[in-house]
């Protein structure tokens, strides 16, 4: 299998994260217009929290989150590929974890059933614990 092929999930999960920053902006600054809220006070984000609405607040919430348990996801699919170990159950789990990290993100940024949020986030963890652990046992 090509190495190239186990970086396309990579690619698409950042690309998934150009979507949802180009989203949290299309919300969050009509938000801060409409609430009166000047930019200087947003220094540091959480200190806008107390004056936009939860739909936009969740919405920025999954953006960090795209920075938290996806940079070990890249780190570990950027190792597989330069070490050639991308087969295609690795692919597979790559995929896995991508298309559970947008489901992740459509529903903490619209509906946002914590529970079902939480279960998806797990499973994404186990896909790749999955594929952190198929690496070890490989270069270990």
């Amino acid at each position: 299998m090509e190495k190239v092929i186990i970086l396309q999930p990579l690619i698409a999960l950042g690309l998934w994260t150009g979507v949802m920053m180009i989203w949290m902006y299309a919300t969050r600054i009509p938000a801060m217009t409409a609430a009166g809220i000047d930019p200087q006070n947003g220094q540091h984000p959480h200190q806008l929290a107390d004056g936009l609405p939860s739909e936009v607040a969740r919405i920025a919430d999954n953006y960090n989150h795209l920075f938290e348990q996806p940079t070990l996801f890249y780190a570990t699919l950027i190792s597989i590929a330069v070490l050639g170990h991308g087969d295609n159950l690795a692919v597979q789990l790559a995929w896995a974890f991508v298309a559970l990290r947008v489901v992740h993100s459509l529903v903490q940024a619209t509906f946002n059933k914590v529970l079902l949020r939480f279960g998806i986030f797990i499973v994404s963890w186990a896909v790749l614990l999955v594929l952190i652990v198929r690496e070890a046992l490989i270069i270990f």
